[in-house]
């Protein structure tokens, strides 16, 4: 899904930088450009960080066999 329509970035952008260290909406202002236009996707953006933050390391490593 879209999130900043302005910059197109998407929540699987938002995903991957947190993946490769991400912790906060200024941290996506600086690697994506969120919320440098227009501002009305910070809502949005700062929910899928959070989101994206609290989800386990990844559904791989729980599918991995033990």
């Amino acid at each position: 899904m879209y999130v900043c329509v302005c910059r197109s970035v998407t929540d699987s952008h938002i995903q991957r930088e947190v993946e490769a260290g991400a912790r906060s909406l200024r941290d996506l202002h600086q690697r994506l450009g969120v919320a440098s236009q227009c501002g009305r996707c910070g809502r949005c953006a700062k929910a899928v960080l959070e989101q994206a933050l609290d989800a386990p390391a990844g559904i791989d490593a729980a599918l991995a066999p033990a």
